[in-house]
């Protein structure tokens, strides 16, 4: 089943590409626009399915998964060596889209003209670290599911699942009934799933259909450099979980197969999320780990975002002819680690914190324009990449609690 399920996804895409490019070449403008209209309405159904299920998705198995730790130092140690892992892993996303982009020059043959009105594309006024810190506590939990606030609801969940494992008897009723909670949305999610391929086909229809090969052609370079630096970062994380799991590494990448193309189809790692829970479950990390690291990692562990952060600032610069010594490069470097976790939750996130950096090293805000003609077909590489890294620094943190336990477990799959 899961293999026809991806079989089902990567033909999806494939028709889509197809469908998309004889409704460019056939149609009219017009009709053009009708058609990705209607296509819209589908994608626009399989992400509100998609949303209706993170809020108590994430809610359920984050309190499950801190309640089922021994104590409050076992919550605190996970959740440190988490971050930690955060922080490396941002420090080398985002110094190798600074070296990438540095070594292929993709906007060093652009020669453009400064047009006005481009910061408009993209509002900055959600980039405000101090707002943003103030915002990830929620003021009713009700309100932050109903607004799907994934940050304020990891917060109210640490806090009621650190006060259930500390409970003398752990309020076995409350656990019993979370996790009840947690298997229903799971069975939810299969029901959703069914629907993705069709979703995924309207949406590359959609896109292609309206856009049509020319902007593929147009940006070659700048796709190609930037698909080129995400692949070079995969290497990095499935080589380090290759180094951690040895003889499993292909085991590892099955089970993040699908979750990954689904994001990378999509162009959002929210619809990967349930699929994603459940695959690295079944892989055999602790539910108690990978419930706690993959809501934290959809907050703080965008890796695919925060490649893209320096990357698509320097082409803006390199096609502008704007100059940046290293020690701006390393400044902004910097900068953009603290402003990638500042905007966590933020639409379109790694579009913000380029809007807002260009102005501070004088790049022509203009240039945001050149990216947001192609931001959709990144975006698919970034959601990938997201996903790809939360499930690595879940295999991680699971070894460094001393809990991987696959051993075992393929052994007993390959024993039935």
């Amino acid at each position: 089943m899961n293999n026809r399920f991806t079989l089902f996804i990567v033909a999806a895409m494939i028709l889509g590409v197809v469908a998309g490019l004889v409704c460019n070449a056939t149609l009219s403008p017009d009709h053009v626009k009708g058609v990705a209209a209607a296509m819209g309405v589908v994608t626009t159904i399989f992400l509100r399915l998609i949303k209706m299920i993170i809020a108590p998705l994430v809610f359920s198995t984050l309190v499950a998964g801190i309640a089922h730790m021994e104590d409050a130092a076992a919550i605190g140690r996970v959740g440190a060596k988490t971050m930690v892992w955060f922080i490396g892993a941002s420090l080398v996303s985002l110094s190798l889209g600074l070296v990438m982009v540095n070594l292929l020059q993709p906007g060093s043959g652009l020669d453009l003209k400064v047009a006005a009105g481009a910061t408009q594309a993209v509002s900055t006024s959600a980039f405000n670290l101090n707002d943003f810190i103030a915002h990830i506590v929620p003021t009713s939990i009700f309100q932050a599911m109903a607004d799907n606030e994934i940050l304020q609801i990891v917060v109210f969940a640490c806090f009621v699942g650190t006060a259930v494992a500390a409970l003398d008897n752990g309020a076995p009723q409350v656990l019993a009934l979370v996790e009840q909670i947690a298997s229903i949305m799971l069975k939810v999610t299969g029901y959703v799933m069914r629907v993705a391929p069709l979703a995924v086909f309207a949406a590359i229809t959609s896109t292609v259909a309206t856009q049509g090969a020319t902007v593929l052609l147009t940006y070659a370079k700048f796709i190609g450099s930037f698909y080129l630096a995400l692949l070079i970062l995969w290497a990095i994380l499935f080589g380090v979980a290759g180094i951690i799991l040895r003889g499993q590494i292909g085991r590892f990448v099955a089970a993040v197969r699908q979750p990954a193309i689904l994001a990378f189809s999509t162009a959002t790692s929210e619809a990967a999320y349930p699929r994603l829970l459940e695959g690295l479950q079944t892989f055999g990390l602790p539910r108690q780990i990978v419930s706690f690291v993959l809501p934290l990692g959809y907050s703080f562990n965008l890796v695919g975002s925060m490649i893209y952060c320096t990357f698509a600032t320097i082409f803006i610069a390199q096609a502008y002819h704007t100059p940046l010594t290293m020690g701006q490069q390393i400044g902004m470097l910097l900068l953009m680690m603290v402003t990638s976790k500042g905007v966590a939750g933020v639409p379109r996130a790694a579009l913000v914190v380029v809007a807002a950096t260009l102005p501070i090293f004088h790049i022509p805000d203009a240039g945001l324009l050149l990216v947001l003609a192609v931001d959709h077909l990144l975006d698919m590489g970034r959601s990938c990449t997201n996903v790809i890294g939360n499930s690595v620094v879940s295999v991680a943190v699971a070894a460094w609690e001393g809990k991987l336990g696959i051993g075992a477990q393929a052994k007993a799959l390959a024993a039935s």
